[in-house]
C-alpha cells in the first residue's frame, strides 16, 4: 500500500499580521465602497491572525502587468519548490536519485516549460523522471495530487513520487478591481510552498524502513458538481486572474457534504465515527462553520484546520499539506484520516488515510 513518508512546508519571512493587510486594503478600497469601514470588518471576522506572504507587503500594488506578476511567480515558485523538495528528502533520509515521478501543483501562475521540469533541471533529478503538472484545481489540488500519487504508486510499486506545490495567491491580487469577490479574497488568501513524498510498497521496503512518517493511502475519490462552474475559479482578464468566489459555497456544503462523505466512506465499509483525524481544507471561517453544521461536529474535530487558517490564511492547494505537516508534528491519532478539499469545477476531492504511530 502506498505511503506518505515525509512532508515539508514553508514559513515565509514576510508573514504579516492580518491587521496590517486590513490597513492596506482600507487604503486601496477606500473610494470603492461608501461603507468601507463596515466592509473591512470581514478582516476581523476571518479568524485569521497572520498571513503567509512571499514578498514584503510594501511591494504589492502599483498595478503590475500580468506578465510581471507571472514572472515573479515563476522565480519564487522554483526557488521555494527546490527548498521544499530538499527538505523533504532530508526528512525521509533518501537520495534524490531514487525519485521516479514528480507532480507539480498550482493555480496561481503559469509556466511552459512547467515548473516541474525546471525543478528537475535545477536539482539534476533523473532525466527520465515522469512528470505531471497539475493546474487549475485550486484549493482541491493538494488532495488531488496525493490521489494521483497513490494511483502511480499502485501501478508501479517501485515509485518514489515527489509532490511539489506552490501557491502565491497574493500575486494574483488586482488592486484596481473592486468586486466584492476581490475584496473577500484580499481578506483571506495568502501564499505557501510545500512538498510531500509518497513511496510505493517496494520502494518503501527498499529505501524507507527508517522513515519516521508512515501514513497509508487507502482510497480516493473526486466529485464534480454539475452546473456549478461559476461557483469558484478565475476569470482570466488582461490584468491577470480575477477571482470568482461564490457566496453559495457554504450552502452547497450544508446540502451535500455529509451524504458525499457517507457514500465515500461506505465504499470502504466505514462511517464518519471511524475517522479520528479530519484534514479538511479551511476555505474560510464560513466554510469551516458549514463543515461543522453539516457533520454535527462539536468537539473540536477541525481544530487543526482552524489553527492553520489562523496562522497562515488560505493558501489554496498547499493548505492541506501544511495541515498534514502539523498533524504529523503533533496531531495524529492512530486510526483513519479523512482529507478533503473543495475546488473549482465546482468539485470535491477526498482521500482516506490510515495512521499507525
Amino acid at each position: 500500500m502506498p505511503k506518505i513518508i515525509a512532508v515539508s512546508k514553508t514559513d515565509f519571512e514576510n508573514s504579516v499580521p492580518q491587521d496590517t493587510v486590513k490597513q492596506a486594503a482600507g487604503i486601496i478600497f477606500q473610494n470603492a465602497y461608501s461603507n468601507i469601514d463596515k466592509m473591512l470588518s470581514v478582516f476581523d471576522n476571518s479568524e485569521i491572525d497572520r498571513r503567509n506572504l512571499c514578498r514584503p507587503i510594501i511591494q504589492y500594488g502599483g498595478k503590475p502587468s500580468f506578465s510581471e506578476k507571472n514572472r515573479i511567480y515563476q522565480n519564487i515558485a522554483l526557488d521555494y519548490s527546490v527548498i521544499a523538495v530538499e527538505d523533504c528528502l532530508k526528512k525521509a533520509s533518501i537520495d534524490k536519485s531514487v525519485i521516479t515521478d514528480i507532480i507539480y501543483v498550482n493555480t496561481t501562475g503559469l509556466a511552459a516549460p512547467s515548473i516541474d521540469s525546471l525543478i528537475t533541471n535545477k536539482m539534476r533529478l533523473n532525466k527520465n523522471i515522469n512528470r505531471m503538472p497539475l493546474w487549475g484545481l485550486g484549493c482541491a489540488g493538494g488532495v488531488s495530487a496525493l490521489a494521483k500519487a497513490n494511483t502511480i504508486a499502485k501501478a508501479n510499486p517501485d515509485a518514489v513520487i515527489v509532490i511539489a506545490a506552490v501557491e502565491l495567491c497574493s500575486l494574483t491580487f488586482i488592486d484596481d478591481e473592486f468586486s466584492k469577490s476581490n475584496f473577500i479574497a484580499a481578506s483571506l488568501f495568502s501564499d505557501g510552498a510545500a512538498c510531500v513524498l509518497v513511496a510505493g510498497d517496494k520502494a518503501f521496503d527498499r529505501y524507507c524502513q527508517n522513515a519516521k512518517t508512515k501514513i497509508d493511502i487507502i482510497f480516493s475519490e473526486s466529485k464534480l458538481y454539475y452546473d456549478a462552474a461559476g461557483v469558484m475559479g478565475w476569470e482570466i482578464i488582461d490584468s491577470g486572474f480575477k477571482v470568482i468566489f461564490g457566496k453559495e459555497i457554504p450552502d452547497i456544503i450544508r446540502r451535500d457534504l455529509k451524504k458525499d462523505i457517507d457514500l465515500f466512506l461506505g465504499k470502504n465499509n466505514l462511517d464518519i465515527n471511524d475517522i479520528t483525524n479530519f484534514i479538511f481544507h479551511p476555505g474560510g471561517a464560513k466554510v469551516l462553520n458549514a463543515y461543522e453544521e453539516s457533520l454535527g461536529f462539536k468537539n473540536g474535530e477541525l481544530k487543526i484546520s482552524r489553527d492553520i487558517l489562523r496562522n497562515y490564511g488560505n493558501m489554496s492547494s498547499v493548505t492541506v499539506l501544511y495541515m498534514l505537516d502539523k498533524f504529523i508534528s503533533n496531531g495524529f491519532k492512530n486510526g483513519y484520516g479523512l482529507m478533503l478539499a473543495l475546488g473549482p469545477g465546482f468539485s470535491n476531492e477526498m482521500l482516506l488515510l490510515k495512521i499507525e504511530n
